[in-house]
């Protein structure tokens, strides 16, 4: 396996070493060319690593062409190839792909336990991202990945967009009129958001892992090794890879893991949290497996303010609202127990303009909608019910020093070991 090193600086010697036979691409890269320039085809060119179902599903991402895709499992490779025109390189090592001068932006959609190695190694490679959520697997990492997004001037995209477009699940409206509302103060405040099914989220607790795993043959196609990267070996067993790799602690985080960020990230953005997180989080849930994630019954998360967040597995109240204030409650599909909200409501300014075109942003440099910064802080909302759940205890969270208060054990949690040779 090779060493993982930074790779901008050679990543620099080849441009330099280039520039007289740009012209010999058929589609030269933006950033190559310098700002303002129109490449040929006026498309940003896009590497995708990890081509399962959910990479080869943003093959056709308007406004990009793919160069180059990578992935440990070959049958992978050939499944995206069946969908991409001829002339696409394929890679199996994500550190020979973020080196071409040809790619633009790198797509990163591997399971968790890589999003936050290969985003970040890409940003130092000076590509923009595309990161599937959720960013990353620990708190640690996510703060590792802002430095190295920030360091480099890259353009960041966290893939879950309900905080700027789509029907945000059972309230069936987008996330707009809810922060209009929440920014009214028709509601009062604080706010407690629940989520849980009666309001529309489902938690997904099918995303479970076996405890009973035996060892058997690695696939020839998959390089299992490799799959695993930063995550302690283990033997191999098909429950752990690609679709069921959800349901174990190595990997990702369960139905929490899976969805949390769809669910949680448009929170944040309407009580206005972009910028902090939470201050504690409580746990009720039976005692989990070292290896294999399990269900739970309920967390709650509680901000400086008093605003809280209620996740609530077991679905117990089936009137609850989705938003509850000391003047009024927002339930789903938009009812509420405000009279005339509608009207009332068309009487308050909207929220601040979003940027929401990825493509757009990249071109003229602007901050997207849903980037590094806000990224993470939603995503340690998940990390921080991930870890208390693995501990099975409440814990108290410093939020401008990211850490968790007096719980030596709850940080260890933070900073993950990762299997050499991989760091961040």
């Amino acid at each position: 396996m090779k060493e993982n090193i930074p790779v901008s600086g050679s990543r620099r010697k080849f441009i330099k070493g280039s520039l007289a036979t740009l012209a010999a691409f058929s589609i030269v890269p933006r950033h190559v060319l310098g700002k303002g320039y129109l490449a040929p085809s006026d498309q940003l060119t896009k590497a995708i690593v990890g081509v399962g179902g959910m990479g080869r599903g943003h093959i056709p991402y308007a406004g990009t062409k793919v160069v180059a895709i990578c992935d440990v499992d070959k049958r992978h490779l050939k499944l995206a190839l069946d969908q991409l025109e001829p002339g696409v390189k394929t890679f199996s090592d994500y550190r020979e792909l973020i080196q071409l001068p040809e790619v633009d932006i790198v797509h990163v959609a591997t399971p968790p336990h890589w999003h936050g190695i290969i985003a970040a190694d890409a940003a130092r490679a000076g590509k923009d991202v595309w990161c599937e959520k959720p960013m990353t697997r620990t708190i640690g990492e996510g703060k590792r990945l802002v430095e190295a997004v920030q360091q480099h001037g890259r353009i960041f995209r966290l893939n879950t967009w309900f905080r700027f477009e789509s029907n945000f699940y059972g309230m069936n409206t987008t996330v707009k009129p809810i922060k209009k509302l929440v920014e009214s103060g028709l509601l009062g405040w604080p706010l407690k958001v629940t989520v849980s099914r009666h309001t529309g989220f489902d938690w997904k607790f099918y995303w479970v892992g076996k405890t009973n795993l035996q060892p058997e043959s690695i696939p020839a196609e998959l390089d299992y090794d490799m799959w695993l990267g930063p995550a302690q070996y283990k033997p191999y067993s098909e429950h752990r890879v690609h679709g069921t790799f959800r349901g174990y602690w190595d990997y990702d985080g369960g139905g929490l893991g899976d969805m949390g960020q769809h669910y949680l990230d448009p929170i944040q953005y309407f009580l206005g949290k972009d910028d902090t997180s939470p201050i504690s989080v409580e746990i009720d849930a039976p005692q989990q497996h070292t290896d294999a994630v399990g269900t739970w019954r309920r967390i709650e998360y509680t901000y400086a303010d008093g605003c809280k967040i209620i996740l609530d597995g077991e679905g117990k109240d089936e009137s609850v609202p989705y938003i509850e204030g000391p003047k009024g409650k927002l339930y789903p599909n938009f009812r509420s127990d405000i009279p005339d909200l509608e009207k009332k409501l068309a009487a308050f300014p909207d929220s601040e303009p979003q940027v929401t075109d990825f493509v757009e942003a990249v071109k003229k440099r602007q901050k997207f909608a849903l980037n590094e910064e806000n990224g993470h802080r939603s995503c340690t909302i998940v990390n921080m019910g991930l870890t208390a759940l693995r501990l099975g205890r409440s814990l108290k969270f410093d939020p401008v020093k990211q850490l968790f208060v007096d719980d030596e054990g709850a940080n260890r949690l933070i900073d993950q070991p990762m299997r050499g040779p991989w760091t961040m």
